[in-house]
């Protein structure tokens, strides 16, 4: 996001040396209003309007376009606010149209600079891009980082969360990611992409012949896309406004009620006031989600082996009490600080856990496509209900479809009514 810190920066001092233009008491203080509330519009409105991402670089003067629209509209609603407000005559006309002009023309003169100095950083290659090559003879593709599937440990075993977490440490950061494979192992490989949050292809050589327009070339090669993150930059980082906005509050609210969980678990039982256990995350990255002690120490399930089940004797008295209004989950709001989860998303899973006799990425190879966000404290399936054991193996599958559900068709005001409706399920018959 350097490049809306060149955007604020910019209209903050058009309309500051426009303000200069008069003489006050204050220095530029008619300019520095004007700017303090056009800004934060203009934000919202070139957020929304795809005014940054990877396509800005790919042609700064789209991007700068939408830079202007986003900064006419910011001014426009500030002259419809000032009128209706009868607050017009604060503004000097002289000051608003200099400081637009200056404001338009250093926007422009900021973002034309800022792609010049990563053309420069990054030569003709504007976004990571990462091969993975596996038992396969790759002709010389650019400038594109080069990894071998053996050397890194990756293969496409859907057994195996570590190899899975290994492949989400290899491609963090990367744009782009493909595949070089054998024609047999691309299913698994597209089942592995699509669980990562990352632009996913996958070597089709064999099109090449068939001259198809619809398959995306990479330097000459033909390449056939399988996976993409479902929410674009401009989502996630509204998503994670959000949880910020939220989180950093919330904390501070339930710091008394957190201390005193603290203390009553410390005084009920010997051992840790927090119970860390190791969860796959975004992209099928291990972390460690972090909760309330609720059982005896000896008793601790690191690995999620077997749920908890009612009136089970592995829980502490303070442990019950916790669970049955599920203040046991209140420290995951750090893992949310932290950027680890979000507030709403499909909730992670122990590694260990079970519907029926088999893992859970054994009932439906699909249950890897839900970790291409990160994981929720409350999620769609939580707030259907969708809770507690999984005695069954439709108890998962359930689960898996409300969390793709919620991976598909997201928006903002989907999060903002899981959360109001988690406060209705926050004591439910399966907490225990």
């Amino acid at each position: 996001m350097l490049l809306a810190v060149f955007d604020v920066v910019a209209i903050l001092l058009g309309f500051l040396i426009a303000g200069l233009l008069r003489s006050e008491p204050t220095f530029g203080e008619n300019g520095l209003r004007l700017a303090i509330l056009v800004t934060p519009i203009y934000g919202l409105v070139a957020l929304n309007g795809n005014a940054y991402g990877y396509h800005v670089l790919l042609n700064w003067k789209r991007g700068m376009a939408k830079a202007v629209g986003a900064l006419i509209f910011a001014m426009a609603a500030v002259l419809f606010v000032a009128f209706f407000s009868r607050a017009s005559l604060e503004f000097s006309r002289l000051v608003f149209a200099t400081g637009a002009f200056l404001a338009i023309v250093l926007l422009g003169i900021g973002r034309y600079s800022f792609n010049s100095v990563v053309k420069h950083t990054l030569g003709s290659v504007m976004r990571t891009e990462l091969i993975i090559v596996d038992n396969c003879d790759l002709p010389p593709l650019g400038d594109a980082w080069v990894i071998d599937a053996a050397a890194y440990g990756l293969r496409p075993n859907l057994r195996d969360p570590n190899m899975l977490d290994r492949l989400g440490t290899a491609v963090r950061g990367a744009d782009f990611v493909l595949v070089c494979c054998a024609i047999e192992d691309r299913a698994a490989w597209s089942l592995l992409l699509k669980g990562t949050d990352v632009q996913g292809f996958v070597l089709a050589p064999e099109f090449d012949e068939a001259g198809a327009n619809r398959i995306m070339r990479y330097e000459g090669q033909s390449v056939m896309q399988v996976a993409s993150g479902p929410l674009d930059v401009r989502n996630r980082a509204i998503k994670r406004i959000m949880d910020l906005a939220v989180t950093v509050p919330a904390i501070i609210a339930l710091s008394p009620l957190l201390l005193t969980v603290a203390l009553a678990i410390k005084l009920d039982s010997k051992g840790p006031i927090l119970f860390r256990q190791q969860r796959l995350g975004r992209s099928n990255r291990l972390f460690s989600v972090f909760k309330f002690r609720s059982m005896h120490v000896a008793d601790c399930d690191a690995d999620g082996n077997r749920s908890i089940t009612r009136n089970d004797r592995r829980v502490t008295r303070v442990g019950a009490l916790i669970r049955a209004v599920s203040i046991d989950e209140l420290p995951q709001l750090f893992n949310v600080l932290r950027g680890e989860m979000s507030l709403v998303g499909p909730r992670p899973h122990a590694l260990g856990s079970l519907a029926g006799e088999q893992r859970f990425w054994e009932v439906d190879q699909r249950y890897w496509h839900r970790h291409a966000l990160k994981p929720g404290i409350t999620g769609l399936a939580q707030v259907r209900g969708l809770r507690g054991e999984t005695r069954e193996r439709d108890d998962l599958v359930k689960r898996l479809q409300a969390d793709l559900e919620y991976l598909n068709d997201w928006t903002l005001g989907r999060d903002i009514a899981i959360m109001l409706a988690t406060f209705r399920v926050i004591v439910h018959d399966k907490a225990y």
